[in-house]
């Protein structure tokens, strides 16, 4: 038997597959604390195989480096949890694959912290083809920058902190599309808040 909250993550992965075969666009996910929780619920909707083009588990901050292209200098400044960390992980999942639209995940799901981040510290980023002069949440990004994040402060133990982070990656892209129309590669600036 499923959660409500498993069942919510599972229509908004089925909702999201649906809306990017209708525009004819492809999908990358970049994952860390969430460890292929976001690819797995895609994956389980039918159809995924139209849309979904993969993804990377970057657990390890040398793969958010080497794989996604992550900057180093910026991993050893901030460390792994950080909104431009987020941003250039689904920029970098983005190229990699060769898909329209790239999604990440990054945060500390505990149960303790990470580089000075306390538990429930989560950011999700969402990069594509209208989102290149798009400004990151709450300024963590210099305005012509590629991308957008939200910041999430989550409540709970591990499992929900994962899959609440799971629920606001494909919510934020959700959001992303519905505000921009297929192929007209603008969109008005949003601000993104989330949490609890």
């Amino acid at each position: 038997m499923t959660s409500p909250g498993l069942s919510a993550v599972a229509v908004s992965a089925s909702r999201l597959l649906r809306l990017l075969a209708a525009r004819g666009e492809t999908l990358a996910v970049a994952e860390s604390l969430t460890g292929g929780l976001v690819a797995a619920e895609l994956t389980a909707a039918p159809g995924a195989s139209m849309v979904f083009r993969g993804s990377v588990t970057a657990y390890a901050t040398d793969v958010k480096r080497d794989v996604l292209g992550v900057e180093g200098t910026l991993l050893d400044e901030r460390g792994a949890v950080d909104p431009e960390v987020a941003r250039q992980m689904a920029i970098g999942v983005r190229k990699a694959l060769g898909a329209d639209w790239g999604i990440a995940t990054t945060g500390v799901a505990g149960p303790t912290s990470q580089d000075g981040k306390p538990v429930g510290t989560v950011f999700v980023a969402v990069a594509g083809p209208g989102t290149d002069r798009m400004v990151s949440t709450r300024g963590y990004a210099d305005g012509g920058a590629e991308g957008k994040v939200a910041a999430l402060r989550l409540n709970g133990d591990r499992s929900e902190i994962r899959m609440e982070s799971v629920r606001s990656v494909l919510t934020l892209l959700l959001k992303q599309l519905a505000d921009e129309p297929a192929g007209n590669g603008r969109a008005q600036d949003t601000e993104e808040n989330g949490g609890n």
